[in-house]
């Protein structure tokens, strides 16, 4: 392979690992994920949960923890695939939109799992400790 061809690879494949690097920087700003991490905060530190919200609450995050670490390894592993297919194809090819789908699809699948957690979170809540979780989240989802 001439030394052009090279740096193409090298390039391209760089270009893929910036853009899954970009793309899940972006994403996590305004994702869910990153909302849950946040009302983790408010819910540890500032609703005073009472001992029996508190050890609800830990099963809760654990649950999610392993469901995230999952999900987190399946974002990495489509991001893998997309680089290889970039590198191997050099144009938007099938496989390069297959690997593009399949890592939308293992983001969307987080965004679920996220909402999910975050309403089983709200679900241990009192009727005035949700006012102060509702209003956490519609500022971190609308927040820019």
């Amino acid at each position: 392979m001439k030394l052009e061809h090279w740096i193409i690879v090298v390039f391209l494949a760089l270009c893929a690992g910036m853009t899954g690097v970009f793309v899940a920087g972006n994403w996590s700003v305004t994702h869910p994920v990153e909302t849950a991490s946040g009302l983790h905060e408010l819910v540890h530190h500032d609703l005073d949960l009472s001992a029996d919200q508190e050890a609800e609450l830990e099963l809760i995050e654990h649950r999610f923890a392993a469901r995230k670490a999952e999900l987190e390894q399946k974002l990495r592993a489509a991001n893998l695939a997309l680089a290889g297919a970039m590198e191997a194809d050099k144009s938007y090819s099938p496989a390069v939109q297959a690997a593009i789908d399949d890592f939308h699809t293992a983001m969307g699948e987080m965004q679920k799992v996220t909402i999910e957690h975050v309403f089983e979170m709200r679900e241990i809540l009192t009727e005035e400790q949700a006012i102060v979780f509702d209003a956490e989240v519609v500022r971190a989802l609308t927040e820019l």
